[in-house]
């Protein structure tokens, strides 16, 4: 590990500054992803800002009655708030599916948003990685790709997005607050905060230089049977090959995302309309377009099939 300064901060305004001030500075609050990537010197920051002492722990109701998330809420009390459990269950079972008990204690909410991702040759310091070095190339394409993206990809990387969190906050249409370094304000449509690699797939997400994130913003309740399906080469503490967040209304109708399958949560509204005639044709426009490899083709048949379980316990 490169050595580093470390500061902490009394409010989320400072601490953007702080971090616009330093080039190469970080965030920190649980750690889980970071200080991993900074004992392999992917992660190499100059300067942490420990935000943990930020009063950003609470959840909290909105108005239109939805929930207003505290960027610090453990990924443990997130799943076990009684509101979230009654009102927005997919979210509850995403978040117990992810990582171990431990590991959700300390993990935070928008730490979760920004996981980066577990592609063994972004992990792999010896094999070249947009990511990690843009420009150096992606190893994972003619490599071994059977946990990588079949849809959304480019010709810079084909890695998949890791959080499990972010799938159900993609179906639920959550916005996510933040702050700037000049102390302006903006929220985020989750649909829009991370980004397709393209050609810059170093840049995950649609943050710009020193903005933290403050909450997430989940609108009112929209009803519905709540399902989240993982499917993982393990039963536990293993990311998902495919995962599927999806609400089922009385009327057949409903909303999917899939997560294991793109460089971010993956959602097509308008494939939603197929809702009520099945699996087969809802993933016949949600993954219109895909580009699976030799290894990971069978991604295709998986998810259309953890849908189609999905949906028939909805109706059970």
């Amino acid at each position: 590990m490169k050595p580093f300064t470390y500061e902490r901060v009394a409010s989320p305004a400072e601490a953007a500054a702080a971090v616009a001030k330093h080039p190469g500075a970080k965030f920190i609050a649980g750690g889980t992803n970071l200080l991993d990537l900074m004992k392999l010197q992917i992660e190499t920051p100059t300067h942490l800002v420990d935000v943990n002492a930020l009063a950003l722990d609470k959840i909290e109701p909105t108005p239109d009655g939805g929930l207003r998330i505290g960027a610090l809420v453990r990924n443990t009390d997130l799943a076990a708030d009684q509101r979230v459990r009654r009102d927005h269950a997919v979210l509850a079972r995403a978040l117990l599916s992810g990582a171990s008990g431990q590991l959700r204690n300390k993990a935070t909410t928008a730490g979760n948003l920004l996981q980066r991702t577990r592609c063994p040759y972004f992990y792999d310091t010896d094999q070249p990685c947009n990511k990690r070095l843009p420009g150096s190339g992606c190893s994972a394409i003619g490599g071994i790709t059977r946990q990588h993206a079949v849809i959304g990809g480019s010709k810079a990387c084909i890695a998949t997005h890791p959080s499990d969190m972010t799938v159900a906050m993609r179906v639920l249409d959550a916005t996510i607050e933040t702050v700037r370094p000049d102390g302006a304000q903006r929220v985020i449509p989750i649909a829009d905060f991370h980004r397709l690699p393209g050609d810059t797939p170093h840049i995950e997400t649609a943050l710009e230089p020193g903005e933290l994130i403050t909450a997430v913003v989940l609108p009112k309740p929209v009803g519905g049977t709540h399902i989240y399906r993982k499917v993982r080469d393990r039963a536990s503490y293993a990311f998902a090959l495919v995962s599927v967040a999806t609400i089922v209304q009385r009327d057949g109708s409903g909303r999917v995302a899939l997560g294991g399958m793109a460089h971010k949560p993956w959602r097509m509204e308008a494939a939603e309309a197929a809702m009520p005639r099945g699996a087969s044709a809802v993933m016949a426009q949600l993954l219109a377009g895909a580009q699976p490899t030799e290894d990971n083709a069978f991604k295709l048949l998986l998810a259309e099939r953890a849908l189609a379980a999905a949906l028939l316990q909805a109706r059970t």
